[in-house]
């Protein structure tokens, strides 16, 4: 098998007397859709505050492409092509969405020697592409981010991960609180990054988004993996089941 583009190997993570993961290993391969779920305190969370350079563990290691990395901060993961989007999506609600994709990353042009202004024209252009690349029409970007469905919002942010180049985007319940159309939105916003060849890790509660969009499942119990397989041929109410008890229903097995 391929060397994983993301390798979490031995994964510990304490909280001073708490351990909220317990050795976990996971692999992750270019171009898969791994979906990573578990009750509340399973440790979904923390694994992927670990992934994205957010806390550091407390035993184990991280590889990227098989060169292990250390990721200081979420930064440190971004520029190794790791980029995470969390619920709250972190976007300037008042600003435009040009000014959302390139926060942080402005297009500047030269003036006079010594002196730059933002290219305000170029990123505009670059953020309708970058969009148009999740299959999003959106041709005013200067919308304010406020004014957008949670849908939407949701391609921002990952047009946003794709401006720094992402190979990994990791999907923190991305229907989470958004209503059925909203949500088939963003299902199909993951589909598109998968077609795209960008690979994809997916938090989620929601056992049918998992099943609809997932090429892999990882299981997590009490800050340990209990299971890690291919999503074919499974239904939610599998996957369901096998969350609650650690196994598959007879049926299914």
């Amino acid at each position: 098998m391929s060397t994983p583009l993301l390798r979490l190997a031995g994964i510990r993570k304490r909280y001073g007397a708490v351990e909220a993961l317990s050795g976990v290993d996971l692999d992750v391969h270019a171009g898969e859709v791994v979906a990573v779920v578990g009750d509340n305190g399973a440790g979904k969370s923390t694994l992927i505050r670990v992934a994205s350079g957010a806390h550091a563990p407390s035993e184990g290691h991280i590889e990227v492409e098989g060169r292990r990395v250390g990721f200081a901060s979420p930064l440190d993961a971004l520029n190794a092509g790791v980029a995470t989007i969390y619920q709250d999506l972190a976007l300037a609600a008042r600003q435009p969405i040009w000014q959302n994709v390139f926060i942080g990353a402005e297009r500047t042009r030269r003036l006079l020697p010594g002196i730059a202004v933002l290219d305000k024209r170029r990123m505009r252009r670059e953020a309708r592409d970058f969009l148009a690349r999740l299959k999003i029409d959106m041709a005013d970007t200067n919308r304010p981010v406020e004014s957008l469905s949670g849908g939407q919002r949701q391609a921002v942010a990952i047009a946003r991960a794709l401006r720094w180049n992402a190979r990994l985007v990791i999907m923190d319940e991305p229907t989470a609180a958004l209503g059925v159309a909203e949500s088939r939105q963003v299902l199909d916003l993951i589909r598109e990054l998968h077609r795209g060849g960008t690979t994809v890790i997916l938090i989620s509660h929601n056992m049918a988004d998992v099943v609809a969009v997932a090429t892999r499942v990882a299981v997590l119990k009490n800050g340990r993996k209990i299971a890690d397989r291919p999503v074919e041929g499974l239904s939610a109410d599998d996957l369901a089941h096998l969350v609650m008890i650690g196994q598959l229903p007879q049926k299914a097995a």
